[in-house]
């Protein structure tokens, strides 16, 4: 294969949802099509000792949630397959947010019960804005749920998107019969044999076959449903779904793994290549013309091998083609570098990689020299891709080592868990106390049970409790004395200035007071 059919064959996506929708049961049978994994571990299924396999991180073992984003790969009828499975929870926004940035397309999971919910919309509105291709799968068919036209149309009333049913669903719960395929023109069967699973329709769009089936309600309901949607639905279109206007919609259940293998097939036939990305000088990086090798940092994550201690940064390959050994360069420090080690993923198991192109994620070994949103090349030509997006914080813990003699081992495990931004670090002016900020409160639970389980460190933590971050644009007329209770001023890691107010009116207070300080917030 020539460099640029390599590259088409790639899709890359990330799986979107609530938590508790399947979002990680459906990346597991996906992994199973693509021959990745022999069984699927349910993430519910902890008493047999079976994890999913893109759970890693042992807390997400404990509790049955995703919490980082992991990457696989895996390949399927001549695609290369780049899965990003993000985390579910609310309080790990921002980790999700940028793992966004580093796909093509998303897959949205939603639960046929409980229709959208907030995590989903959230994590839709960024795909929005980003015009990201989406594609629905309705999951757990297998359970009684809402009406099929009702969730379409809460679909499209609560995301603004219109949206296309692929197929549709013939009865719910325990009346499930299978679906109505009206994409490849078939009724796929539930729980029937691999021979039987097909049934053929005639012209009319019916079932062409005497079957059991055709004389059931749910048959005739769906039918009726079908008709509507013919006559009435939104109009399919390839180019409305590439810029974001129209979800195709698939109905199934992953868990009983149905509906799974054909979304999988459909999707792969629509989503989209590699795109371009811009640089902060706003040209357009495309990864078919543009020849060298481009890349940008969207994640940085330790201790993925508790044995080792290492740190791998996910590198999201614009352009060209990498290989091992290559030479390559930071644009922001303007350092080359030879790279010998390099990894692709299944979760956590790791293979070393000797050549990726667009459109995969590889992982760099790291010691310290990447930051997130960091662009790497490996031409002459050095450019920065557009800044990835950082949280304002809103939570606040003062933090120190229950003992005292661990204060190195403290402050190495802290400067590592920040570097993964998930969490920010802050300290005090003169008597240089750790505060850390962050999005949610389970971010510190994380924080907590990894700085004693990989750094051997207990950590007392103390509430500040919510407070407003405003960085300050012009730092040179900023006081001590401006300092208090209300406004306490801190630096961040990079020894920038930041107020920390202790509500809207403390900094409105503040403003009316020091009109010559101009604050602003991250995103």
């Amino acid at each position: 294969m020539t460099l640029e059919q390599d590259i088409l064959a790639r899709r890359t996506f990330a799986i979107i949802s609530h938590p508790d929708a399947g979002k990680t049961t459906i990346t597991e049978k996906l992994l199973l099509f693509g021959g990745a994994i022999r069984d699927a571990g349910t993430v519910k299924g902890k008493k047999s000792g079976k994890f999913a396999t893109s759970d890693w991180m042992e807390i997400e073992k404990q509790r049955g949630i995703s919490v980082t984003s992991s990457v696989m790969q895996f390949d399927y009828n001549g695609h290369r397959v780049n899965i990003l499975d993000t985390p579910g929870h609310q309080d790990f926004s921002e980790d999700t947010y940028r793992t966004l940035m580093a796909v093509d397309s998303a897959v949205m999971v939603v639960d046929a019960a409980k229709g959208i919910e907030a995590q989903t919309l959230k994590l839709f509105k960024v795909c929005k804005m980003r015009g990201i291709p989406i594609f629905t799968f309705i999951n757990k068919l297998d359970r009684q749920g809402k009406e099929p036209l009702e969730l379409i149309e809460e679909l499209e009333e609560v995301l603004g998107i219109n949206a296309y049913p692929m197929n549709w669903p013939i009865g719910m719960g325990k009346e499930f019969l299978g679906i109505y395929d009206r994409y490849n023109k078939r009724v796929e069967q539930f729980r029937t044999e691999e021979a039987e699973r097909f049934l053929p329709l005639d012209e009319e769009g019916g079932l062409a076959v005497d079957h059991p089936m055709k004389v059931t309600s749910y048959y005739s309901q769906a039918m009726d449903d079908i008709l509507l949607l013919n006559e009435a639905g939104n109009e399919y279109s390839e180019e409305k779904i590439r810029r974001g206007e129209l979800t195709p919609v698939f109905f199934g259940s992953a868990l009983t793994n149905f509906g799974v293998q054909t979304f999988l097939e459909t999707y792969l036939q629509f989503a989209p290549t590699p795109q371009p990305r811009i640089t902060e000088d706003e040209q357009f990086i495309d990864p078919v013309e543009y020849n060298e090798f481009s890349g940008f940092i969207f994640k940085i994550q330790a201790n993925m091998n508790p044995a080792h201690r290492d740190r791998i940064a996910f590198v999201r390959i614009v352009s060209g083609k990498f290989e091992r050994g290559m030479n390559m360069t930071l644009a922001r420090t303007g350092k080359s570098f030879k790279v010998t080690q390099s990894t692709q993923f299944l979760a956590d198991d790791r293979e070393i990689v000797d050549e990726a192109v667009a459109g995969d994620i590889i992982g760099l070994y790291d010691t310290g020299t990447y930051q997130i949103g960091d662009t790497v090349v490996g031409g002459k030509k050095a450019f920065q891709f557009e800044k990835l997006p950082q949280f304002t914080p809103e939570l606040f813990m003062r933090v120190s080592a229950k003992n005292v003699m661990k204060a190195k081992q403290f402050h190495k495990g802290i400067l590592q868990l920040v570097q993964e931004g998930a969490i920010q670090y802050y300290k005090t002016l003169h008597t240089e106390e750790v505060l850390l900020g962050a999005v949610g409160q389970l971010q510190f639970e994380v924080f907590e049970h990894r700085m004693k389980n990989e750094y051997n460190v207990e950590v007392k933590m103390e509430p500040v409790g919510n407070k407003i971050a405003r960085w300050i644009e012009n730092e040179d007329d900023v006081k001590e004395s401006m300092s208090s209770a209300r406004s306490m001023l801190v630096k961040d890691r990079f020894d920038n200035l930041v107020f920390l107010f202790e509500n809207e009116f403390a900094m409105r207070w503040f403003s009316e007071k020091n009109e010559n300080i101009k604050l602003y917030s991250l995103l």
